[in-house]
């Protein structure tokens, strides 16, 4: 079979079978991306600046649609109520979030917080490669501006080095402050005192700002579109199926035309040896 396969009709045929499903399979490549593709792009509301009081209360349940959207609160940071979260990454290097607890101006406090009549929330402020580069937070009152995100979930089975915590995860950083807080934390972009940001962006140092965008909306399948690239898959082995077919139908007319002239031989040759006999 691969002689007749080695026909050069059949050789140029194979060429272009390959080229045909070369553009299948691409066709296939592209349905295949836009299956996953976002339907959605980032929401731009969450880029406008609103204030965390109008935004989401304390107490409450942290809801999906507050989560990313920029916030600004006005209040003061308790220096003895700071801690470092280890392990988080910057450039490539791992280090420490500083977290530092924000009382806020106008939040409503919690009923039966008598103890802690303030309503606190957890501000991410910046990174640190050693955790003795962390500095106090500014002192007064502070115009805080940053990205509202939900709180993280504790380490299971960790225990913290003093004055850390495993995540920025308000179930345990409330244990450590004794505060009432909202039930999410701020990563913070701008941190102005007196009409001056003196926040890690502002203000060059060892304390790095932290660079938190919006989250990209869930990715979703297209089924249809995913659909369509296994079926370009499949014409593209078809084309080659096809190629295979033909290169075989033609081995076997060969063959068939073969035996049938052997056939002819065999009677031409009884023929004349009928003809000779005595």
């Amino acid at each position: 079979m691969w002689k007749t396969a080695l026909k050069p009709r059949w050789i140029a045929g194979f060429v272009f079978a390959i080229a045909v499903s070369g553009v299948f399979v691409l066709l296939s490549q592209w349905q295949f991306g836009r299956s996953t593709q976002p339907e959605v792009p980032v929401n731009p509301a969450t880029e406008q600046v609103r204030p965390l009081t109008e935004t989401l209360n304390p107490g409450e349940f942290f809801h999906g649609s507050d989560a990313d959207q920029m916030v600004s609160a006005r209040g003061s940071y308790d220096p003895a109520k700071q801690l470092l979260v280890p392990g988080r990454l910057h450039d490539g290097k791992t280090g420490y979030w500083v977290v530092s607890a924000f009382a806020v101006t106008g939040a409503p406090t919690l009923a039966g917080a008598a103890a802690s009549p303030q309503t606190w929330i957890p501000v991410a402020r910046g990174w640190v490669a050693d955790r003795a580069d962390a500095a106090a937070p500014p002192s007064g009152t502070i115009e805080l501006t940053g990205r509202l995100l939900p709180s993280e979930a504790p380490v299971p089975g960790t225990a913290p080095q003093p004055g850390e915590a495993t995540a920025v995860s308000v179930a345990e950083l409330i244990n450590y402050w004794e505060v009432s807080s909202y039930p999410g934390f701020v990563a913070a972009t701008a941190e102005l005192a007196d009409g001056v940001d003196v926040s890690p962006a502002a203000v060059p140092g060892k304390l790095l700002p932290l660079d938190i965008g919006p989250q990209p909306p869930a990715q979703q399948i297209n089924w249809l579109n995913l659909f369509y690239s296994l079926e370009w898959v499949v014409f593209a082995g078809f084309a080659l199926f096809i190629w295979w077919r033909l290169v075989k139908d033609d081995y076997h007319r060969d063959l068939e035309d073969s035996l049938e002239a052997e056939d002819e031989d065999h009677q031409h040759t009884d023929h004349n040896q009928q003809k000779v006999q005595p």
